[in-house]
């Protein structure tokens, strides 16, 4: 018996798919029932896998820009970002 309570509900597999699960069943000697929880079973306590980040955009404006040490200032380099 089964430790949890069980609900009834339908799903609509493609033809192939379902002809491949019971033949599964047939060739492990259970019920396409009990394949399918466990294989959802499994599939739900896989480790689920993180998309990485997008890379960031990379813009090239031409040459760097050479500042004097002077005008590296919060303030400054504001006034250069608006420009």
């Amino acid at each position: 018996m089964h430790k949890y309570a069980l609900m009834r509900t339908t799903l609509d597999l493609p033809d192939d798919l379902m002809r491949h699960l019971k033949a599964r069943a047939a060739l492990e000697g259970r019920s396409l029932r009990d394949l399918v929880l466990e294989l959802v079973n499994r599939g739900l306590q896989a480790p689920v896998a993180m998309p990485s980040p997008a890379p960031l955009p990379v813009v090239r404006l031409g040459r760097p820009l050479a500042l004097p040490a002077a005008m590296l200032t919060h303030a400054d380099l504001s006034a250069l970002a608006e420009e």
